[in-house]
């Protein structure tokens, strides 16, 4: 995959593709559908398939003290959308000039001068431009006047009827309804990063633990949760079941937010080695205990539960 940051000056091989466009936080199964529909398209076609999303998420530039929103880092979007088949992402920064830039304008400099996009694919709710003025309406003008075609993809649903979104997502992971997130997601929602060097308390009491931070990413429900992780480098690199508490630790008086890991049968040093820990069941609430034994009985307890969620 080719990650490119600008849209002037765009190499000649990265020229001349099918474009989706969108932010993809997440890459749920709504945007799955709008990049599979552009995957066909670029196929017929015989051109690359690209897509355009912004970093930082435009949220983030208009509203940065606002609470952390996103459901995937930048580099778990990367990996999610190369699995998807995207050849090229074109991640533009979303800064004062990109914010003023006027629908058309963003049509005429980065669709067609910057990227040559032959064919552009989009949700059924795109909007576009300074105050987001622009619409499918004004994109399929534009696409008629500029020359390149232009796919709009409906609505996709849930059982439920509702509509995939990431707002949805979010909601149901502030409630700890992960297998309702995971449903909307096509996969369970994940927690990525590099293992931290921490107090290393867990060892002492017979449960040591892998801590991940959440950098930036949408705070779940705090509580207990069966999980499944993959060590993704290193000599234990590896797929792992466990249980992980996710929380401010209030037993002993923390109050950041920090992803603690136990793996099953599990002895290595993996300090430093990045890891996926993917929420699969929500088991309790983070609640503070009177002392250390009774920590410790209610980690044995969670334990078990993780173990008949997980299957042994």
């Amino acid at each position: 995959m080719r990650i490119l940051r600008h849209y002037n000056k765009v190499p000649d091989a990265a020229r001349g593709a099918v474009v989706a466009i969108g932010n993809f936080d997440g890459v749920h199964l709504g945007h799955q559908a709008v990049i599979a529909q552009a995957r066909e398209t670029a196929r017929e076609l015989g051109v690359p398939l690209a897509v355009l999303v912004f970093e930082p998420h435009p949220r983030q530039f208009f509203a940065p003290e606002a609470p952390f929103f996103r459901l995937s880092s930048f580099r778990a979007k990367v990996a999610l959308l190369a699995g998807e088949g995207v050849q090229i992402v074109f991640a533009l920064p979303f800064d004062a000039d990109m914010a003023v830039l006027t629908a058309p304008d963003f049509v005429t400099d980065v669709l067609v001068r910057g990227m040559g996009a032959v064919q552009v694919v989009v949700g059924y709710d795109f909007c576009f431009g300074k105050g987001r003025a622009g619409d499918i309406s004004v994109l399929r003008y534009m696409g008629e006047m500029e020359g390149f075609g232009v796919t709009v993809v409906s609505a996709k649903g849930a059982r439920d009827g509702e509509v995939f979104s990431s707002t949805r997502i979010r909601d149901a992971l502030s409630e700890g309804r992960v297998g309702d997130a995971a449903a909307m997601l096509g996969r369970p929602w994940f927690i990525e990063g590099r293992v931290l060097d921490g107090d290393k308390r867990g060892r002492t009491i017979g449960f040591p633990t892998a801590n991940v931070p959440l950098d930036g990413l949408v705070t779940p429900k705090l509580g207990v949760y069966a999980v499944e992780v993959e060590i993704e480098d290193g000599p234990h690199a590896g797929t792992y079941k466990g249980v992980a508490n996710l929380g401010r630790r209030p037993t002993f008086n923390k109050t950041d937010v920090l992803l603690e890991v136990n793996l099953f049968d599990f002895a290595g040093d993996i300090y430093g080695a990045h890891l996926r820990v993917s929420l699969i069941d929500f088991i309790r609430p983070e609640q503070k205990f009177d002392g250390l034994d009774a920590l410790k009985a209610q980690i044995a307890k969670d334990a078990s539960t993780a173990r008949a969620v997980l299957g042994g």
